[in-house]
């Protein structure tokens, strides 16, 4: 049966030439200038539909995912880990309010994973308040090796102090790398250096 509905399409033919002129109607839309509508990605317990592409390809639309693998790009740290909020969006303050994950989007995550191996691979607590020791506890039950090894680890150890901020609250700023519409997954990265400043700043501006 011939649908009269309208499709989506990504062809350009129907627009004007740069010089201003009409282009003439010389064919109808084809299948292979196909458009599907977006998959609008929001924040709960994970449901992704496959959808059958051209080929037989199949592309994996994420309806909803609350979590992601995160990569902490200076300390080669990467763990799974819950994203909590939407908190930026440089194309549309819309996706913002209605909480939807694209690529690109600056999201809050779970800091948990990250501070937990933080402190066992370097011996020392982060994100502390004004007048904590940032010792361990069971620094006295270590091995001679294992306090060198440590030792030889917190000798070149630089940790900025807008993400030590971060850690107190138990939450990081991240930045989606993926596209959850295309591959059902919701994976990105941690925010430092001047990147985490910019976005900081864009932020305190609305």
């Amino acid at each position: 049966e011939y649908s009269t509905t309208m499709g989506i399409t990504r062809e350009g033919r129907h627009k004007r030439r740069e010089t201003g002129g009409r282009r003439e109607k010389y064919r109808k839309k084809r299948k292979f200038e196909m458009g599907r509508p977006a998959a609008m990605t929001k924040i709960g317990e994970r449901r992704v539909h496959t959808v059958r592409g051209r080929g037989g390809n199949l592309k994996f639309r994420a309806l909803r995912l609350d979590s992601g693998n995160f990569s902490w790009g200076t300390e080669v740290c990467t763990r799974k880990v819950r994203v909590l909020d939407v908190t930026y969006n440089a194309s549309n303050n819309e996706l913002v309010r209605t909480k939807t994950l694209v690529k690109g989007a600056i999201v809050l995550i779970d800091a948990h994973p990250f501070k937990e191996w933080y402190e066992a691979n370097y011996g020392l607590k982060i994100g502390l308040k004004k007048g904590q020791s940032a010792e361990l506890d069971e620094a006295g039950k270590q091995s001679d090796h294992v306090k060198r090894k440590l030792a030889a680890r917190q000798k070149n150890r630089v940790l900025e102090s807008a993400l030590d901020h971060q850690f107190g609250s138990g939450r990081l700023l991240a930045k989606i790398t993926s596209r959850p519409g295309q591959s059902g997954r919701c994976d990105g990265v941690v925010l430092e250096g001047p990147e985490l400043h910019f976005y900081q700043r864009m932020m305190s501006k609305k």
